[in-house]
C-alpha cells in the first residue's frame, strides 16, 4: 500500500514539474526551474515533511519550519498548490484537533522551538482553522516567558543564559512579526525591533561589518572574550539567519513604526558586509567569514543560499541597491556548480549543508576558526534545502523586480468593505483584500505586483485626491451591496470627482466588476461611465458543479494589456457596454468583458469580474491546472506598472 501511495505522489510531481516547464515557456510566470525540481523532489524524498536527515525524524523542529519556510516561498512564487499540501500535511502531523501540538518542547524555552510556528500560522491564514489559530498562539504566548538577558534580550535557550545567538533571530521574530499582524498585536513591534537591534548594535563587528554568531552579555562564557562578551568568529550560516530575519520582519512592519529604518539600515549594513566578503572566483561564502584564505575553510551551502535569499528580497523591495543583484546572480549560479546534483533517479540534491554549528554545550564548542572548519557538510540538510527554496524564489523574480520600484498599487477597501471575525474573535477586512489568504482574498494578485518591485496599499476610507496621489494603480473590486455587507458605502459625486481627477493626472485604474447577485451597479456607474464604460446587470457565466468550460473564457495575446495568451475563469459575470473613448479589448460570444480607455494622461481597464482573486489563482483548490489564473495576474500587473507614470 506504501508503494502505491509513493507512486501515486511521485507521478503527481512529475506531473508538477512538466507543467512548471509548460508554463514557463508559455507566459508571464517565470518559474525557476531548479528550485521548482528542487521541491518536487523533497516531496517525493520526504513525504509529510518527515525529514529523513534530522536526527530525530518527524519530530517538530527548527529544520523542518525552514524547509517549510521554503516550500511556502515556492507556492508564493509559483502558485504550485502542490507545495501548500505538503505545507499543510507537514503541519498537521503536530497540529491535533483541539490546537495541541504534539512533540513541542516548553521545558526547554528554546527559540528553536518558536521557528515552525510559521508554517502553523501559515496554515491558519489560508484556511481560517481554529485549531492552528490555538497552536499558534500557544506558541506566541510561550516567549512571555522566555528568560531575557540584562538588556531585554531573550536568551536563545534555557541552558545558554545570558547569551544571543543570531540564529535566533530567524527563529522567533518573523513568527511574532506575522502572528502580530495577523492577531492585531502591535505593541509586539517594539520589542521584535529590540531584538533585532541589540544584536546589530553588540554583535557587530565595526571593522569588517560581520557580526559576530554569539554574544554572552554576562561574559562568563569559556568562548566569550571577557571585554565584549563575543564568540570569536563570524560564521556564515548565523549571519545567513539574521539577514533572512531582517527581511522577514520588515514584511510585516509597520511603514510608520519609528524603528523601521533602523531595522532597513542594519539590512543595508549588514547586506553590504556580505556581498564585500562574497568569493570573487566562485561566488559562494564561506563557512567562516573572515577568512577566506585561511587553510581548512570552505564554501558552505546554507549560508550561500541564505544570502542569496537575503541580498534578492531586499533589492526587490528596495531597500537594497539593484547593484546587489549582481551579487546574487553570481551566487546563484555558483551554488548551481558547487552544490546542486541529480540522484541516481533524477531527483535533485542538494551537497554542502554543515549539519550543525553552536556555542558551548556538551561536547564543548570553542566558537573558534577550527571549531567551524571541523563541523560536517551532509547531502539534503533540512535547512540548506528551505534556504535554497528561498533563494530560488527570490531569483525567479529578479528580471522584473526594478521595473516598478518606487511606485504603490492601492486597493479599495471603502466601496468593498465586508468584515469578518477572525479565529481570535477580532473583527478584520477581507475579500479582495492583499493581506487575506483565503480563497476570497488578494494576496495572490499582491504577490504578482510584488514581482514588479511595487508597495501594496489599501484605502479604507473614501478616496480624495490627497488619497490617490499616494499610488500610481488604484483598484476597486465589486463594490457591496447589503447582502454582503450590512452597511454599504456607495459611489458619490465627490469620489467619482477625485478619482476622475486623479486618472486624468496619470493614474492608472483597475476597475472589477461582478454579477448582480454580488455587486452594486446604479452608484458605480456614475463613475465608470466618466471613462464611457457601462457594467451591464446581467448574469453570465453561470457554471454547474464543477462544469469547467461554462466559466472559460479565452484570452488572446496583444489585447494591449495582455501579453500572453490565457485561459481565464470568469465565473457568474456581468457585460460591459463601451462609449466614447473606452474601447473593447475582449468580446466573448458578442459581449464586451474587458475594456480600456485612455482618459488624459492616465488610463482605465474595466474587466466584469474580478476573477484573479486566490480561489482560482493558487492552485490549492479544485480548478484544472490549465487554467492559469496566477500567469495572468502578473501579466496584467505588468502592464498597469507599465502604465503607470
Amino acid at each position: 500500500m506504501k508503494l502505491l501511495k509513493m507512486s501515486a505522489l511521485g507521478c503527481a510531481v512529475v506531473a508538477q514539474m512538466m507543467l512548471a516547464v509548460s508554463m514557463q515557456a508559455q507566459g508571464a510566470l517565470k518559474i525557476d526551474e531548479p528550485s521548482a525540481k528542487m521541491a518536487a523532489s523533497i516531496m517525493m524524498l520526504w513525504p509529510h515533511g518527515v525529514v529523513a536527515t534530522q536526527n530525530h525524524p518527524g519530530v517538530w523542529g527548527y529544520e523542518e519550519g525552514v524547509l517549510l519556510d521554503g516550500m511556502a516561498a515556492q507556492w508564493h512564487a509559483t502558485a504550485n498548490g502542490d507545495d501548500f499540501r505538503y505545507i499543510k500535511d507537514a503541519v498537521d502531523k503536530y497540529v491535533s484537533s483541539d490546537g495541541t501540538i504534539n512533540g513541542y518542547n516548553a521545558d526547554a524555552q528554546s527559540l528553536d522551538e518558536v521557528e515552525m510556528g510559521r508554517a502553523v500560522l501559515l496554515v491558519y491564514r489560508v484556511t481560517q482553522q481554529p485549531k492552528y489559530y490555538k497552536a499558534a498562539k500557544y506558541i506566541h504566548d510561550q516567549l512571555e516567558s522566555q528568560p531575557r538577558t540584562a538588556s531585554g534580550g531573550y536568551w536563545h535557550k534555557k541552558i545558554y543564559p545570558n547569551q544571543m545567538w543570531l540564529d535566533g533571530a530567524y527563529m522567533a521574530e518573523p513568527f511574532r512579526a506575522a502572528y502580530a499582524v495577523t492577531f492585531h498585536e502591535s505593541g509586539d513591534f517594539d520589542d521584535i525591533a529590540k531584538q533585532l537591534l541589540l544584536m546589530y548594535g553588540h554583535m557587530r563587528d565595526p571593522k569588517t561589518g560581520l557580526l559576530k554568531h554569539g554574544w554572552d552579555e554576562s561574559k562568563e562564557m569559556k568562548w566569550a572574550d571577557p571585554k565584549t562578551g563575543l564568540s570569536p568568529e563570524a560564521w556564515g550560516r548565523a549571519m545567513g539567519w539574521y539577514a533572512m530575519a531582517l527581511v522577514d520582519v520588515l514584511d510585516w512592519f509597520p511603514a510608520d513604526h519609528p524603528q523601521r529604518p533602523a531595522l532597513v539600515d542594519a539590512l543595508k549594513g549588514t547586506a553590504a558586509a556580505i556581498v564585500a566578503h562574497q568569493d570573487k572566483k566562485t561566488g559562494l561564502w564561506w563557512q567562516v567569514m573572515g577568512e577566506p584564505s585561511r587553510k581548512g575553510n570552505f564554501a558552505e551551502a546554507s549560508a550561500s543560499c541564505m544570502f542569496v535569499y537575503a541580498i534578492a528580497k531586499g533589492v526587490r523591495n528596495g531597500y537594497l541597491p539593484q547593484t546587489d543583484e549582481a551579487s546574487v546572480r553570481r551566487g546563484w549560479e555558483g551554488i548551481q556548480k558547487a552544490f546542486v546534483k541529480s540522484s541516481a533517479d533524477g531527483k535533485l540534491e542538494l551537497d554542502g549543508t554543515v549539519k550543525v554549528g553552536g556555542l558551548g554545550g556538551t561536547p564543548y564548542r570553542s566558537g573558534t576558526f577550527d571549531y567551524y572548519v571541523g563541523e560536517k557538510t551532509q547531502v539534503n540538510d533540512a535547512k540548506g534545502v528551505g534556504a535554497y527554496l528561498l533563494a530560488g524564489s527570490e531569483m525567479a523574480q529578479t528580471s522584473t523586480e526594478a521595473l516598478g520600484q518606487g511606485k504603490t498599487v492601492m486597493v479599495d477597501a471603502w466601496f468593498n468593505s465586508q468584515t469578518r471575525k477572525n479565529a481570535a474573535g477580532q473583527t478584520e477586512l477581507f475579500h479582495y483584500k492583499w493581506d487575506d489568504d483565503t480563497n476570497s482574498g488578494f494576496a495572490f494578485f499582491g504577490r504578482a505586483f510584488e514581482r514588479y518591485g511595487v508597495k501594496l496599499a489599501t484605502l479604507k476610507t473614501a478616496p480624495t485626491v490627497a488619497d490617490l496621489s499616494k499610488a500610481q494603480i488604484y483598484i476597486m473590486p465589486s463594490p457591496d451591496i447589503p447582502a454582503k455587507n450590512p452597511n454599504p458605502n456607495y459611489m458619490d459625486k465627490a469620489s467619482g470627482d477625485a478619482i476622475e481627477a486623479w486618472v486624468k493626472a496619470g493614474g492608472v485604474l483597475i476597475l472589477m466588476e461582478n454579477d448582480k447577485t454580488n455587486s452594486e451597479f446604479d452608484h458605480f456607474n456614475t463613475m465608470s461611465e466618466r471613462f464611457g464604460i457601462h457594467f451591464n446587470t446581467v448574469l453570465r457565466n453561470t457554471v454547474d458543479n464543477n462544469n469547467w468550460p461554462q466559466g472559460t473564457v479565452m484570452v488572446p495575446a496583444g489585447t494591449g494589456v495582455f501579453t500572453y495568451p490565457h485561459k481565464a475563469y470568469l465565473k457568474e459575470i456581468c457585460t460591459i457596454t463601451v462609449s466614447g473613448p473606452a474601447k473593447a479589448i475582449l468580446t466573448d460570444k458578442g459581449d464586451v468583458l474587458m475594456a480600456v480607455t485612455k482618459f488624459g494622461k492616465g488610463t482605465v481597464f474595466a474587466v466584469v469580474d474580478p476573477w484573479i482573486y486566490n480561489e482560482y489563482v493558487d492552485r490549492r483548490n479544485k480548478l484544472p491546472l490549465d487554467f492559469d489564473g496566477f500567469d495572468a495576474a502578473i501579466d496584467l500587473a505588468g502592464w498597469a506598472v507599465r502604465q503607470a507614470k
